[in-house]
């Protein structure tokens, strides 16, 4: 299995713009497609961005041309640069494999939160 470790969240103000990292251990990382997803409150988690093991993006609509997802293979760590935050930006930030039928166990997360 693989297991996450998400950093990088914060408190950042309409416009602003964040870097998340994830760390991630056990076997496996290289050879999957990746994705970040977020869950708001009150919400169902949904995948926001996904990268193929060869390095082609996919992004949500209410995602595209804000958000940049990237890995690093020979460092077991994904990420995603979040510019031009809204306040529908505000969530707890997860990655996982990026094939829902194939998720493994959840990380803590990281939360962001994007208010004046």
């Amino acid at each position: 299995q693989v297991q996450f470790v998400e950093s990088g969240g914060g408190l950042v103000q309409p416009g602003g713009s964040l870097r998340l990292s994830c760390a991630t251990s056990g076997s496996g990382f290289s050879f999957y497609r990746m994705g970040w997803y977020r869950q708001a409150p009150g919400k169902q988690r949904e995948l926001v961005a996904a990268i193929t093991v060869g390095g082609s993006p996919n992004y949500a609509d209410f995602v595209k041309g804000r958000f940049t997802i990237s890995r690093d293979n020979a460092k077991n760590t994904l990420y995603l640069q979040m510019n031009s935050l809204k306040p529908e930006d505000t969530a707890v930030y997860y990655c996982n494999v990026g094939i829902t039928s194939m998720i493994h166990p959840w990380g803590q997360g990281t939360q962001v939160t994007v208010s004046s």
